[in-house]
């Protein structure tokens, strides 16, 4: 009787050590995911999410070095022709295999106007299969970045879009609805459970997962809400139902980093936050000016950008928590330079004389586009620059919305001026000049260029430092963008964003300059 007893505890035993074992990691920020079709909406968050399921040929380590994820060998045959030997055994989350078919399906997608990721596909022609477990990527050009673009290039089951008829990638621009919005089927280490919209989503963790033996971390469900008020997430926090907070509020730092249950872990995010002004239209949207547009003008643009306090909204607003800068990109991204960095001075005498020379001794009025629940203190930022514009004359109207609203109404220029952030995945400047300033056009260029900017001189260093691969000629074309950048004020950049990462003292995790919170890497103790 006793041997039985012992076998039955053991048993139970067995069965018990699974479920002490799983670690739910609860986390949330300030807005929610937008949509899970992983070539649909090119957005920092919305990104994360999507990489919990979706996986890429390449990704990067804890020090951002391309490491193998569905490709475990890459090498060229021609300075044209990627060649890339794929991953064996790797099985969708719905049982099918992943073949090389998969990869040249999900990069055609990824090429289909509809895509917001166009922009990683530069210079990208087309891709071949050859067999099951090789594909040969065609490019037009030698493409200097191609394998740092490619990490943010998922890859889909085209049996599954397919069935679910999602080949093209999701319009979000026209908040278009399709399977693929709510529905997922990737090859990534955790499975979309459930998805309730602006409520909450669930993951866990994918038994069948190719990487799972060397996984880092010990989290086998996510649970992600999101939590528009700062008062709440950190209330959450401090309360123990959530573990961890994306975007702790700048104001609330002092109080987390005195509490004896909770930690702060800080450092910079390669993210800029900038202004943009419609500088297309021959008459401005949402302005008391009619017939023309004062934003063509460069000397309205200077005005705007010498009336901008920036130590008073780092002291201020975001609390020491941002680093004004002069560039479009963070010192982090290949070809940052120290002249492109300097920054219009603070000057409102400067600017009212300058709107007098340009014809608006009295200013004017116009709108300005701002999320308020996307980066650190958006609103606040935006009411900041209202206050700041109003001092040499002109009357803003600031209109806020929640990010599942804002971006889709900048993306279809329905905008006057707007506030901004980049982050570079690269971690080249190609990314952020051609995305943001180059004349818009094909193949991914301008696709963020929401004012519609177009300066021939700017496009044609871009063109060239697409395919440059001599380093230095390269960078010495990227550091020449960023001051005809400048010289022209095709925007106005602010700083760079901070990112303290909010979170119990029980949990471990490896802090992203891409503000991407790993949930892989995640340990629970």
């Amino acid at each position: 009787m006793l041997r039985h007893a012992i076998a039955a505890l053991a048993a139970a035993m067995l069965v018990a050590t699974p479920a002490l074992e799983a670690k739910t990691l609860r986390w949330a920020s300030q807005g929610d995911i937008l949509t899970f079709d992983p070539h649909s909406q090119n957005e920092g968050l919305n990104n994360t999410a999507n990489s919990y399921v979706y996986e890429p040929l390449l990704d990067y380590n804890e020090k951002y070095e391309l490491e193998p994820a569905l490709a475990v060998k890459w090498s060229t045959d021609t300075p044209l022709i990627w060649r890339f030997e794929l991953r064996r055994g790797v099985k969708f989350h719905d049982g099918a295999p992943f073949t090389a078919a998969d990869v040249v399906y999900s990069i055609e997608r990824a090429l289909h106007p509809n895509s917001n990721f166009r922009a990683y596909t530069t210079a990208i022609q087309g891709a071949r299969a050859v067999g099951d477990h090789t594909v040969l990527i065609y490019t037009t050009v030698p493409n200097p970045v191609l394998l740092r673009q490619l990490t943010e290039l998922r890859i889909m089951s085209k049996a599954w879009s397919e069935k679910h008829k999602v080949t093209a990638p999701t319009n979000f621009v026209q908040k278009e609805e399709s399977y693929a919005v709510r529905n997922t089927n990737g090859t990534g280490p955790f499975i979309l459970k459930s998805r309730e919209v602006d409520i909450r989503t669930v993951f866990v963790e994918n038994p069948n997962w190719w990487g799972k033996a060397g996984k880092k971390g010990n989290v086998t469900e996510v649970v992600y809400t999101p939590v528009k008020s700062d008062a709440t997430r950190t209330a959450a926090l401090l309360s123990g139902e959530l573990d961890f907070v994306l975007d702790p509020p700048p104001q609330d730092l002092a109080r987390l980093k005195s509490n004896a249950s909770v930690k702060v872990v800080e450092g910079a995010e390669n993210r800029t936050i900038f202004l943009g002004f419609d500088q297309h239209r021959d008459e401005l949207l949402y302005a008391d000016v009619k017939g023309k547009n004062p934003f063509k003008d460069l000397r309205v643009r200077q005005a705007l950008y010498h009336a901008i306090n920036i130590e008073a909204i780092q002291k201020s607003v975001m609390r020491g928590s941002s680093d004004p800068t002069g560039a479009i990109m963070q010192r982090a991204v290949n070809g940052w330079t120290k002249e492109a960095h300097v920054r219009l001075p603070f000057d409102q005498k400067k600017a009212r004389e300058l709107l007098a020379a340009a014809g608006y001794p009295n200013g004017f009025s116009f709108t300005l586009d701002c999320p308020n629940n996307r980066y650190v203190n958006d609103e606040e930022i935006c009411k900041a620059l209202v206050t700041m514009w109003a001092q040499v004359g002109l009357k803003v109207s600031l209109n806020a919305m929640p990010r599942a609203t804002y971006f889709p109404k900048i993306q279809k220029y329905d905008t006057s001026a707007y506030l901004l952030g980049w982050g570079v995945p690269t971690f080249d400047a190609l990314y952020s000049l051609q995305s943001l300033a180059r004349t818009v056009g094909k193949d991914g260029d301008g696709n963020f260029n929401l004012g519609r900017v177009s300066v021939p001189e700017f496009d044609k260093l871009v063109d060239a430092m697409k395919s440059e691969v001599d380093q230095k000629k390269r960078n010495q074309l990227i550091a020449d963008a960023l001051l005809i950048h400048n010289k022209n004020i095709m925007h106005i950049p602010l700083h760079n964003q901070m990112i303290p990462w909010a979170m119990q003292k029980k949990v471990s995790v490896v802090h992203r300059a891409q503000n991407r919170l790993e949930a892989r890497w995640v340990r629970i103790d």
